[in-house]
């Protein structure tokens, strides 16, 4: 199956939810006037893209709507396609110029997180590149364990340690390796307890310190993985994690289990932040690269 393919399966039950609501407003009006757009803007707040984004994509479409002169309800589609690819529009290519690079990924626990490293690391190396990853989420045993699962499934090294190890000397302890391995890039697991706000304000901030140190001129990518079926709440969990780290992309998990994929619009309108993969089913293949054009027409019907 095919990126577009499977990007478009993966959305099929945000468009069946979010296309429906669309069509349905339209079927109802014979002309755009201000009742239409209520109308229209209730549908999307429904569908979970959040009431300041709605009002957004309204205010644009509006205002498309004044410069092309559209006067036929069943016209606003195609605009609405067009508005929503351009929001969601931005740089989500990976920065990964030097050897090594290294990508943090942090979220909470249950997001997806240690299975998103995991497609990636499979995904990277495919591409050609040399990975190794960095059990540094030694809060939970299981995550080391499950990390060493996907590495192996994906045929990467891991480095790791005993549970309840200083993640920053994991870290500092998988730089190492990487570099005598000359690996090209390194990915770290790190601990999701956003409840206990302190102490992972704590670690992630030991843990950029020892990158700093050791990796001061390498590329680095920090990646939120956020789970797309808690709708509103991930964008949420995005404000909390942006307060204690430098968020450079997220990666969208479960968008094949949700109706809620809208929730990437509000993403990009929200916090600026670009999504850079979307998770779209359980295989180890199946983490796509975001591309905006495709999201904005799998989840319309035109």
């Amino acid at each position: 199956m095919g990126f577009f393919s499977k990007i478009k399966e993966g959305l099929s039950k945000t468009k069946a939810s979010f296309s429906n609501g669309i069509t349905g407003v339209i079927n109802s009006f014979t002309r755009i006037d201000e009742e239409f757009f209520d109308e229209l803007e209730e549908i999307l707040v429904m569908s979970d893209i959040g009431v300041e984004t709605s009002a957004y994509l309204c205010a644009e479409l509006r205002k498309k709507v004044k410069e092309t002169g559209t006067t036929d309800p069943n016209a606003i589609k195609r605009l609405l396609v067009d508005i929503i690819a351009s929001t969601v529009s931005g740089d989500s290519s990976l920065n990964l110029e030097t050897q090594p690079s290294i990508i943090l990924v942090v979220g909470v626990n249950g997001v997806g997180k240690t299975t998103s490293i995991g497609k990636l690391s499979y995904m990277l190396k495919n591409s050609g590149k040399k990975i190794v990853l960095g059990a540094a989420d030694t809060f939970r045993a299981a995550a080391i364990e499950q990390l060493g699962v996907w590495s192996q499934r994906a045929g990467v090294d891991m480095v790791k340690s005993v549970d309840g190890t200083d993640p920053a000397s994991v870290v500092f302890d998988t730089i190492a390796s990487a570099k005598a391995k000359k690996a090209d890039v390194i990915i770290c697991d790190t601990a999701g307890r956003l409840h206990n706000k302190k102490n992972l304000m704590e670690e992630l901030s030991k843990i950029n310190r020892i990158i700093d140190r050791e990796m001061p001129d390498y590329s680095k990518e920090t990646l939120l993985v956020l789970d797309a079926s808690t709708g509103q709440n991930a964008v949420n969990q995005a404000k909390e994690f942006m307060g204690v780290t430098n968020i450079t992309g997220i990666i969208l998990t479960k968008l094949d289990g949700t109706a809620k994929g809208g929730i990437i619009i509000s993403i990009y309108k929200q916090l600026g932040i670009p999504v850079k993969f979307v998770g779209v089913g359980e295989g180890i293949d199946d983490l796509m690269p975001f591309n905006p054009n495709e999201f904005a027409e799998g989840i319309i019907e035109l």
